[in-house]
């Protein structure tokens, strides 16, 4: 079902009172932001588990989903100006597959308050990397031991007037690694333009800015900091949303240096010949993805979902071989109280990921 974004009435407090505090809000997320987004581009990064897709439908949508205003608690994880009063008691749990055991998921809850008009968001994010055998420098093993990080996400939006809204995350972030443990907080901090008559919105997003407190060792390592910038628009007379997102746009150049590569990854194949145009092209298209997500039926119960992303297939593809790596796909339907969905997106030649969610409101089971 269709849904406008209206902000509830707030009670019990002025609207003076209730202005002052989103004023305040809003300074705070653009003082906070200034200090620490400008320290974290380039190099190695830490937590990358942070960047996985929080849910079957983003993974089915290229793995990012930042401009799209409905119920869907999960997209509150990674974008927390998507918050919005419809995720009140919205509660979704995901689980994603990888090979070699591997698997993580996502735990979300959302909750309204009419006063002071804001929505709020709980999410526990966990990656398992399984059982590792121990060995000296010999060869001898001597056991086995076990690695797994962990986020839990608090975070909260406010409508600043009646087509933007403002969002902020903060994450505490615990990694283990046999006997080496680390510990780390990041933030994200978007804002979101909705304009209802036009089915049309747009979002700026800045993601993991924070800090690892506690290093494995000696040197502490910078997080995964992105820049996001994307735009949704729902056709008028077709049941279908595109949306284009826009990554790492502190970073202009995300190619790395591949020696053995003789061809540049033009947008959906290859190009003919390595020239300066070829390059430049590639460079801009690393930076997007695109998606679509069809919504069947009166209350859109079924929805199918396809999406591509660039980077992706630049970077996994096998040359001659390049199959469906970048490509996802997916699907979800409602059945009674509860949502299902799946997502799977292709990797390479050797596998990709299956994503599963499901997902309730806490009110539909007191009616």
């Amino acid at each position: 079902m269709k849904k406008a974004f209206v902000e509830p009435p707030g009670r019990g407090m002025p609207k003076s009172n209730q202005q002052n505090m989103r004023n305040t809000f809003c300074i705070l997320i653009i003082l906070f932001l200034y200090n620490f987004s400008f320290a974290q581009i380039g190099g190695q990064h830490i937590y990358k588990f942070l960047d996985l897709s929080s849910s079957a439908r983003t993974t089915a949508l290229g793995g990012e989903l930042i401009a799209v205003i409905d119920d869907d608690i999960a997209l509150g994880y990674k974008t927390p100006s998507l918050l919005n009063p419809s995720m009140h008691q919205q509660i979704s749990f995901n689980s994603g597959l990888y090979r070699a055991g591997i698997h993580y998921g996502l735990a979300g809850f959302g909750w309204h308050f009419d006063n002071p008009g804001i929505t709020t968001g709980l999410n526990i994010q966990y990656i398992n990397y399984g059982e590792f055998e121990r060995s000296d420098e010999t060869g001898f093993r001597q056991g086995t031991f076990k690695a797994a990080e962990y986020a839990v996400n608090m975070g909260g939006s406010f409508r600043y007037s009646d087509r933007l809204t403002f969002g902020a995350n903060i994450k505490s972030i615990f990694s283990y690694m046999d006997n080496y443990d680390s510990f780390g907080l990041a933030a994200d901090f978007s804002g979101t333009y909705q304009d209802t008559s036009r089915n049309f919105i747009m979002t700026l997003v800045f993601k993991n800015a924070g800090a690892q407190l506690t290093a494995y060792d000696q040197e502490r390592e910078p997080l995964p900091f992105d820049i996001q910038l994307g735009i949704s628009k729902r056709l008028k007379h077709l049941p279908f949303r595109f949306s284009i997102i826009a990554h790492h746009l502190q970073t202009w150049d995300i190619r790395y240096d591949d020696p053995n590569a003789e061809q540049d990854i033009f947008l959906f194949g290859e190009a003919p010949e390595t020239n300066e145009g070829t390059q430049l092209a590639d460079k801009f298209f690393r930076h997007f993805i695109f998606n679509g997500e069809f919504l069947m039926g009166k209350k859109e119960n079924f929805r199918l979902r396809l999406g591509y992303n660039h980077l992706r297939r630049a970077e996994l593809s096998v040359d001659n071989l390049r199959g469906f790596a970048g490509f996802s796909l997916g699907l979800g339907l409602k059945i009674n109280r509860f949502r299902i969905d799946f997502g799977q997106a292709f990797f390479h030649q050797g596998g990709g990921l299956s994503h599963f969610t499901i997902s309730s409101n806490l009110r539909e089971f007191r009616r």
